[in-house]
């Protein structure tokens, strides 16, 4: 009897344990209804969903599977550099001067010195040369030159992923870009004379923009398809011709481009707020070093590393993100930066922290990839490796609410779960991928990755809204 009896507990917790195998790779039944209303596949589908005080996955459906992950890659490079560079991490941009300044004269040259800012926009870069000029500078008789070897000069094609070379968030990274090298269009529709009015900022001369675009009383719908915009761009300049028709209902729109070499770009910038903040400039702008024996003449940090990717996180910058990525290795391996390098950096990271990722492929970090793969079983114990890190809080802080900000802000406003999650979006044609936490009703923390490459991805977002319910709800 009492052999008999341990043989029936033994296969009751046999038969439990099956049970519970079987549990933990079921989608959950609204998700695959979700799904199945999507025409998407669950051999499609990475889903990992894991309390962060349990010792076991919850749902565990093709976690092991390599998938492109879109822009929740995003969550490693930012949860790496968190670690390896410490969330008071900053970036400096020097400026050198190689002759003393007399009267207000630099005989000459002036370096300026990019480390990589992620986030050196037009503001701050205006902020640092109103500095310059108050520390006494007004008149530059030699050149002007900048020093962008902090990171590797790799030949970069803005077309390459989608054909858009123009958009910003193509812009390749670079050691001193200035303002993303974008300049903004602002079109305002002006009653009196009834034409449309076109803003640049900044208005460099270097990118003249031709104005042909007609007033119409027509609804404005889809404005950008009733446009025509040419664009001529060459390394040190560009034209930008707009035409077609713009509807008085659309009031204010505006639209960005990234046209030039950054070098081509930080130059034109520099030229052009010299002048307006007062001073002269007879030299030319190049690229180039700082000399042995120049001196530094002033120094601009950034922000914290803890507020740049608050905003690589809940807007998804990917500009940011690939500044952020070179960082890595420019900073662990010395510079110049290099892809290499930093990947190098993500797979030594990723190893001390017990994360085995056999299917990981990085690219550039940012997402904005189609070779980039991870599986949500990589993802989600990397999340739960950041729970239980020291800088859990600011990675936390960077995804976005539920309902409340960033790419998240418009989704599941009225669900339970809305204000009770932080997730990162990922979107690309093919692809729809949500990773982040979720605070459910009994307060866990539970980890939720959703990772989804089909066809019909576009379609997914009801089944991803499913699962952030479900898991919410599955503690009562």
């Amino acid at each position: 009897m009492k052999h008999s009896a341990i043989t029936i507990c033994r296969i009751v917790v046999f038969a439990l344990t099956a049970a519970g195998a079987v549990a933990h790779a079921a989608v959950p039944p609204p998700v695959a209804q979700a799904l199945s209303a999507a025409g998407i596949p669950e051999s499609a589908v990475g889903l990992y969903v894991h309390d962060t005080g349990a010792e076991r996955p919850a749902v565990s459906h093709g976690a092991e599977r390599a998938l492109n992950p879109a822009s929740t890659m995003k969550l490693v490079t930012t949860y790496a550099a968190l670690e390896l560079l410490g969330p008071a991490y900053t970036w400096n941009t020097e400026i050198y001067a190689t002759a003393p300044v007399q009267n207000e004269v630099l005989a000459g040259d002036l370096i300026i010195k990019g480390y990589g800012d992620p986030k050196l926009t037009l503001e701050n870069f205006w902020l640092m040369l109103r500095n310059l000029r108050a520390r006494g500078i007004r008149d530059i008789r030699g050149d002007v030159v900048l020093d962008r070897t902090y990171f590797s000069a790799e030949d970069y094609d803005p077309a390459r992923f989608d054909g858009e070379p123009l958009r910003p968030y193509n812009t390749g990274p670079d050691a001193l870009l200035v303002n993303f090298k974008a300049i903004t269009l602002t079109l305002i529709p002006e009653a009196d004379n009834r034409g449309v009015r076109i803003i640049s900022d900044p208005a460099l001369p270097a990118i003249p923009v031709v104005n042909a675009v007609a007033i119409s009383d027509t609804p404005c719908g889809d404005w950008l398809s009733k446009l025509r915009i040419d664009a001529e761009a060459g390394p040190d300049s560009a034209r930008l011709t707009l035409s077609g028709a713009y509807s008085r209902d659309c009031g204010e729109r505006t639209r960005s481009f990234s046209l030039l070499h950054p070098r081509a770009y930080a130059g034109a910038l520099f030229t052009q707020l010299w002048k307006e903040l007062g001073g002269t400039f007879s030299g030319t702008v190049r690229d180039g070093a700082v000399p042995p024996g120049a001196r530094l003449f002033s120094s601009t940090r950034s922000e914290a590393l803890s507020e740049v990717i608050r905003d690589i996180n809940k807007y998804s910058n990917n500009v940011m993100a690939r500044q952020l990525f070179l960082t890595l290795g420019a900073s662990g391996e010395g510079a110049p930066g290099t892809l290499d390098k930093s990947r190098n950096m993500v797979r030594q990271w990723l190893v001390q922290k017990g994360v085995s990722a056999p299917e990981l492929v990085v690219d550039n970090g940012s997402g904005l990839s189609r070779i980039e793969r991870i599986s949500a079983r990589t993802m989600g114990e990397m999340l739960l490796a950041a729970f239980r890190s020291a800088v859990m809080p600011e990675l936390m802080a960077s995804l976005p609410v539920v309902a409340a900000d960033g790419t998240m802000r418009k989704r599941l406003s009225n669900a339970e779960v809305a204000g009770q999650a932080h997730i990162k979006t990922g979107t690309l044609s093919g692809v729809r991928a949500i990773a982040g936490y979720v605070l459910d009703a009994k307060g866990r923390r539970v980890v939720v990755v959703f990772i989804i490459n089909h066809a019909n991805a576009a379609s997914a977002q009801a089944a991803q809204d499913a699962l952030l319910r479900w898991v919410y709800r599955a503690a009562r």
